[in-house]
């Protein structure tokens, strides 16, 4: 009887250690804003979802320092409660091995990091959601089904990752890689990032600093369209300059877009700016209003699909973290 009391309470231990080294974490955003959208002459009120999403991350200390992960993430509209993608963990969902001297496997389906390293990076207003994100960098690549490696820290402050999307026995899909790269020094923060998904390509750098309560920076990107863009398909060249002013609880933004002419084709251009204010209530939530405008010349389909059809929308919103 004391041999059995002895293992149980061993087992007891044992199952409370690893529980301990585990943890599972549920997290989320729900971003709302009340707008007037215009396109082209046609205006409508709208209650607009900006990328609301509810997700689960998790960790487990293998020992060793070796470390497995998890993470799934469902996109919602959180003026209707329908779900905002076709697959239900479209977002996110992916399985990781980690470890400090090899760096991270991935495996599943997650966002381009040379997206984030460049382009989300400088949208600093409202996270490139809504209507007031980035309607001109150009995403090439494809998310599902990809494999990529994030090499340990070679040099301080230097991270650096590469991803593969495997062609999966489809008819006309190749594969597709994405390649990214982010580097800080004090204040200054640097970034790099290449796509290729069949004849798309695209390549970009992006720098942004701090300057006491000012915060400035843009990116460049070269991209070239060979299978998605519309009615033209060209070589094009895109930047994007954004600066925030923060005092005490506001903030105040500014950023302004250019997309150059397709393949030097006249009326291809396009550009994009946005003023916006944010009032931040807590860590979690904030308040904010903002007016952006999407003027495209008579080739250009930039936010609308149509040719020579332009945007714009005056909003006000609140974003919840939790």
């Amino acid at each position: 009887m004391k041999r059995s009391l002895i293992v149980a309470a061993l087992a007891t231990v044992a199952a409370g250690t690893s529980f301990a080294q585990s943890s599972v974490t549920i997290y989320g955003r729900l971003n709302d804003s009340v707008e007037r959208q215009k396109t082209g002459d046609d205006s409508i009120y709208a209650l607009q979802n900006n990328a609301s999403r509810i997700g689960f991350k998790g960790v487990e200390d293998l020992g060793g320092g070796l470390k497995a992960g998890f993470q799934l993430e469902h996109g919602f509209n959180a003026d209707n409660g329908k779900q905002s993608q076709t697959a239900f963990w479209a977002r996110q969902s992916e399985v990781f091995l980690q470890s400090a001297e090899l760096g991270t496997l991935r495996l599943g389906n997650f966002t381009s990091e040379s997206y984030y390293a460049t382009a989300d990076y400088v949208s600093m207003h409202n996270h490139d959601t809504g209507t007031s994100s980035d309607a001109l960098y150009q995403y090439v690549m494809r998310d599902t089904n990809k494999v990529a490696w994030r090499a340990p820290e070679f040099v301080k402050n230097l991270s650096l990752e590469a991803a593969v999307s495997a062609g999966e026995a489809v008819p006309g899909q190749e594969k597709a890689y994405d390649l990214a790269a982010n580097y800080s020094a004090g204040n200054l923060a640097l970034g790099a990032g290449f796509s290729k998904n069949k004849s798309d390509k695209q390549f970009a750098v992006r720098a942004l600093y701090t300057l006491g309560d000012f915060t400035f920076g843009g990116y460049y990107q070269r991209a070239e369209l060979g299978s998605t863009f519309q009615p033209l398909d060209g070589k094009v060249n895109i930047v994007r300059l954004s600066g925030m002013y923060a005092v005490g609880a506001s903030e105040f933004h500014l950023n302004v877009g250019f997309a150059g002419k397709l393949d030097d084709i006249e009326d291809t251009d396009s550009r994009q700016a946005t003023v916006a204010y944010n009032y931040n209530l807590s860590k979690r939530t904030k308040l904010y209003a903002f007016y952006t405008k999407v003027d495209n010349k008579a080739l250009a389909t930039y936010a609308t699909g149509k040719a020579g059809v332009d945007f714009s929308s005056i909003a006000a919103g609140i974003r919840h973290n939790f």
